[in-house]
């Protein structure tokens, strides 16, 4: 292949890519104005003898690249000049030839603030391509008319995979009105939260923010070491260097708040919301990482409280209405009366058949949060104060013996099966006991 070292620098032996269809080749060879040499930086008109593709999968207007510096997009942003020599306004959507580099492309030159351009002005266009194009903002481009092909003007990406852009409404055209201010302005900080806030809150890697903006290395970890100290950027993955814009992160953090204060008016008598729900319920699922990130947040300012898998607000208390009382009163004395003894679930729902079953179910879980019920399984509460005498007279036994079966635990506590299997199963769930054969013994740190 042959064309113009645009920048950078290529060596022999590397791994190349060929842009838009992100084709992997290998250097075998590089020649500047027919003589061999080992690399070549930008500037040089060269030959490059590639190796490991077919000579058919590679068209004028292709870019050889390095791996991951170049983001193959249909729509670019760019700063237009429509050429005085034309003899008629250009209308939106007019379809064009787009010479970029080599390469020539049929597409439609959309104008996102106004419905025409007049001869000799300069307008802010979106190009929709019909084929996808490899070039970094700041690269230069010819518009040529469909028919017939005449050159009507041109100028520069300013960025190179744009999202589409609105423009129906006048709020639409306003609001591109100032992303293509912040393009024109050059402040690379404004620069590259723009791109940070378009890519919402997916985010963008440090290569990633390099490929949007063209900028790469120690000048662009320059350029962020402000925004990240000031928190106008959050990195959110350290792994990957995952980055969000502050507006994304708050935005995402008043939508957390607002589903757990409507789940809050919605379920009176629960608690908080369970995790993952609250995540489900989040802009279609956020993604983990960004959900932990967001919660830690709130949970480190006192907005918010974790208990194990369930969220709430901090000022958050379940209020019971009389009727609810009333159940919560006789519940807890069937309980305290049964002692080691409960009821299951469905018993409980049986005996309390006079209320609703949902409303018992969440009155119980009210119970659990309140610590006078412990819940053993889904089926099975125990009383919370006779429990926690039955604690203390194991790790005395324990202490003493040094280990426990279940016909001891059974002999200990006078109790049948159907409770002492799942009484000692909750002990090890609790890091109290550890099993080891068929005995418990004492944790250590017990």
């Amino acid at each position: 292949v042959t064309g113009t070292s645009i920048s950078g620098r290529i060596s022999l032996g590397e791994e190349v890519l060929i842009y838009p269809q992100k084709t992997t080749a290998r250097i075998r060879g590089i020649q500047v104005h027919t003589k061999d040499v080992q690399e070549v930086e930008a500037g040089h008109r060269t030959a490059i003898n590639l190796q490991g593709l077919e000579k058919e999968t590679i068209r004028r207007g292709d870019v050889v690249a390095t791996p991951g510096c170049l983001l193959p997009s249909f729509i670019l942003d760019g700063d237009f000049l429509y050429l005085a020599s034309n003899k008629k306004p250009l209308k939106n959507r007019t379809r064009v030839r787009v010479h970029l580099g080599t390469s020539e492309i049929i597409g439609r030159i959309i104008l996102v603030e106004n419905n025409e351009i007049q001869p000799g002005v300069q307008g802010n266009v979106q190009l929709i391509l019909e084929e996808a194009i490899g070039v970094w903002p700041g690269d230069r481009y010819v518009i040529r008319s469909y028919s017939p092909v005449t050159t009507i003007g041109g100028g520069i990406i300013l960025n190179s995979s744009a999202p589409k852009r609105r423009r129906a409404l006048q709020t639409h055209r306003d609001l591109n009105h100032g992303i293509f201010q912040i393009y024109h302005a050059a402040n690379l900080e404004e620069l590259m939260r723009l791109h940070l806030r378009e890519s919402e809150y997916h985010g963008l890697t440090f290569e990633e923010l390099a490929v949007k903006t063209g900028i790469f290395g120690t000048r662009l970890k320059k350029a962020l070491n402000n925004p990240l100290s000031g928190r106008k950027i959050l990195v959110i993955e350290s792994e990957k260097q995952r980055m969000i814009d502050l507006s994304i992160y708050e935005n995402i953090m008043t939508q957390v708040l607002d589903i757990i204060t409507t789940f809050h008016k919605k379920n009176p008598l629960k608690i908080g919301i369970s995790k993952e729900e609250l995540r489900t319920r989040l802009l279609h699922g956020l993604d983990q990482r960004l959900f932990q990130f967001v919660l830690n947040d709130l949970i480190k300012n006192k907005k918010v409280i974790q208990d194990q898998a369930v969220i709430r607000l901090m000022d958050h208390k379940v209020a019971l209405k009389d009727e609810e009382n009333i159940l919560r009163g006789e519940l807890e004395s069937y309980y305290l009366k049964a002692g080691l003894a409960p009821p299951t679930i469905k018993e409980v729902l049986a005996n309390f058949a006079r209320f609703p079953e949902h409303l018992i179910r969440e009155v119980l879980g009210v119970m659990i949060q309140e610590e006078v019920l412990v819940k053993i399984n889904e089926g099975l509460y125990f009383p919370a104060r006779p429990l926690a005498e039955l604690e203390i007279k194991l790790v005395d036994y324990l202490r003493k013996e040094g280990d426990i079966d279940a016909p001891g635990f059974k002999n200990m506590t006078g109790l049948t099966r159907k409770f002492t299997i799942p009484l000692l199963e909750y002990f090890d769930k609790i890091k109290m006991t550890i099993r080891v054969g068929d005995k418990r013994i004492l944790r250590e740190k017990r």
